[in-house]
């Protein structure tokens, strides 16, 4: 009996240290992320890998970080509106959105729009690829960890730099020279638009050859960017 009480106790003692020391190391993730900005990220080197085992292209990824105030202003509006309307209200989840998907789900039909930004920021910038419960709860401690340490604009800041774009495209600046042929700080309004109309597939929807469906959604994107706030609200933040 003793034993099985000793090996009790011992399991207890070495989840213990390794939930601490999970807890210490993630902690440490995201405060070096608050500040240090990422050379890549989990996504951008499992999508690499794959790439180039199966479609045989190790092309490096096209990737390129900038500033906050390197970005126009009209792409952080357009990703909200397009992504997440109620970005600047919530804690990381959005309540509303969840318990929709949620009912949707149960009746066979799917719905986007349940991930919020900062959670895509969670799963893209600390997680491996894939759909499973262990993932999505970490997933759900690391949006926690960022909504209490990061303010709103690293977490937009974050987003724009790390979201895929396109095939191998990764970060606003280069989606921007690659599709526009300028710097992401002078994207126009439809333009910004036209970026975040492919977000729910970016491989799928094409940037520079949209179809019907993205021209349709850019039009919505553009008509809501004017509820979600203005030039004046981002520069504030």
């Amino acid at each position: 009996m003793k034993k099985v009480l000793g090996g009790i106790a011992w399991m207890f003692r070495a989840g213990f240290r390794l939930g601490l020391f999970f807890f210490i190391f993630s902690l440490y993730q995201v405060l070096f992320y608050r500040f240090l900005d990422p050379w890549t990220t989990p996504k951008i080197v499992s999508n690499w890998v794959e790439n180039g085992f199966y479609e045989g292209n190790w092309a490096f990824p096209e990737y390129e970080w900038v500033d906050f105030e390197e970005v126009s202003p009209y792409v952080f509006l357009a990703v909200m509106t397009a992504e997440d309307q109620k970005f600047l209200q919530h804690h990381g989840f959005d309540i509303e959105a969840i318990e929709k998907a949620f009912k949707n789900n149960k009746k066979g039909r799917r719905i986007k729009g349940a991930s919020t930004i900062s959670q895509q920021v969670s799963k893209n910038m600390f997680l491996w690829p894939g759909r499973n419960f262990v993932r999505k709860g970490l997933e759900a401690y690391y949006t926690i960890l960022i909504e209490v340490f990061w303010p709103k604009k690293r977490i937009l800041e974050m987003y724009v730099n790390i979201v895929e774009l396109g095939p191998n495209v990764y970060s606003i600046q280069k989606a921007s020279e690659k599709y526009f042929k300028k710097p992401a700080a002078q994207l126009t309004r439809e333009q910004a638009a036209l970026v975040a109309s492919v977000l729910p597939n970016p491989v799928r929807y094409k940037i520079a050859q949209p179809s019907a469906y993205v021209l349709r959604r850019k039009n919505w994107v553009l008509s809501q960017m004017r509820y979600v706030g203005n030039k004046k609200l981002i520069e504030s933040l």
